[in-house]
């Protein structure tokens, strides 16, 4: 059985306001999701890993390799108009957020399309729910706000004014991005800059580093 609903991400409609965006509650489906929270990776610190430097197996490898399939991408290329074949993919993993992330941000100009999919069992924080803005100066002015559990899935088409970000949270926070990039040199220049900031947290884990990130 695949794990992931494309039938239901097919069916949500595609969101205008303030961007281009949608979300799929129980993307990853309810029977699967245990299973995939099991093997997802110990991580110790914050900020984003890309999936080479973590021991990926069993369920949270089979959604990986889902994740980058024909299937998920022609659905993504359906719904938001867009031509993804020869773009190449970018994954990054994350299973702490610190305090100093979730500054509001747009993502960079080298993204095309962001996914984020959420991975916490239950989230009952007063941090941490992504919000979809309409400012980049106030947080409170949101569209939507994201609670990120239960196999969330958001995906928005990055433009310059596709603001997010969230209230500050510290502790555990598990999700996958996914972008489709410009580039192949994107996704180098990319890998590099997380394996030095994964070093960096290294060496202070819950250090003030790549504050912005926000998903």
């Amino acid at each position: 059985m695949s794990l992931l609903d494309i039938e239901a991400l097919r069916a949500t409609p595609l969101k205008t306001d303030p961007y281009e965006y949608f979300v799929v509650p129980n993307f990853i489906r309810a029977s699967q999701f245990d299973k995939v929270i099991a093997d997802f990776p110990p991580i110790s610190t914050t900020g984003s890993i890309p999936p080479s430097e973590l021991p990926i197996k069993g369920a949270f490898d089979k959604l990986l390799k889902e994740l980058e399939a024909p299937a998920f991408r022609e659905a993504i290329e359906e719904k938001f108009g867009i031509d993804l074949s020869s773009r190449p993919t970018m994954i990054t993993v994350r299973g702490n957020c610190s305090r100093s992330n979730g500054k509001i941000h747009t993502d960079t100009e080298s993204k095309i399309i962001t996914v984020l999919l959420y991975m916490n069992q239950e989230w009952d924080k007063d941090g941490g729910r992504l919000r979809i803005l309409r400012s980049g100066t106030d947080l409170n002015d949101a569209a939507e706000e994201v609670s990120p559990n239960g196999g969330t899935l958001l995906v928005f088409k990055r433009s310059d004014n596709s603001w997010h970000g969230h209230e500050p949270f510290e502790g555990p926070r598990r999700a996958i991005q996914l972008n489709w990039v410009t580039d192949d040199e994107v996704v180098a220049h990319e890998q590099r800059r997380h394996r030095f900031t994964m070093f960096l947290k290294r060496l202070n884990p819950f250090g003030n580093v790549a504050a912005r990130e926000a998903y």
